[in-house]
């Protein structure tokens, strides 16, 4: 049986569904992470881009670089998915969105080259200086 979870916004108008495991998590610390979401690091969960389905609303999208466009809310501003060209067939979607984010635990660091230098958090986990594609 496939595993299915979901998530939303803070206001509740964006809702999304996706069939797939709770695998493939990361902590990422680049500065675009850091910008667009506000926080000093933001998790995301790798899902494959066809197990995943907005169930409610439509979200907004913002190319915050040449190869990946990110997904919001455009009344809460809440940052919800990403999608990269580096990776078509995935979907990254972010772990704090999830109705059951405490089952969620990343399982590695991303992007640590851009880590802050005061931050720590799971040092436990193995690191990537960049994001590696699986």
């Amino acid at each position: 049986m496939t595993e299915s979870h979901s998530g939303g916004c803070h206001c509740g108008r964006l809702r999304y569904r996706f069939d797939a495991p709770l695998r493939d998590i990361a902590h990422c610390h680049c500065s675009i992470c850091r910008r667009t979401t506000g926080g000093i690091v933001t998790t995301w969960i790798t899902v494959p881009l066809s197990s995943f389905h907005w169930i409610q609303g439509s979200a907004a999208a913002y190319a915050s670089s040449a190869t990946c466009t990110r997904y919001f809310c455009s009344h809460c501003g809440c940052n919800l998915a990403l999608f990269t060209t580096q990776s078509p067939d995935t979907l990254d979607v972010t772990v704090a969105t999830l109705d059951d984010v405490e089952q969620a635990l990343a399982d590695r660091h991303i992007w640590t080259e851009s880590r802050l230098s005061w931050l720590t958090l799971d040092g436990h986990l193995p690191e990537e200086q960049q994001e590696v594609i699986f």
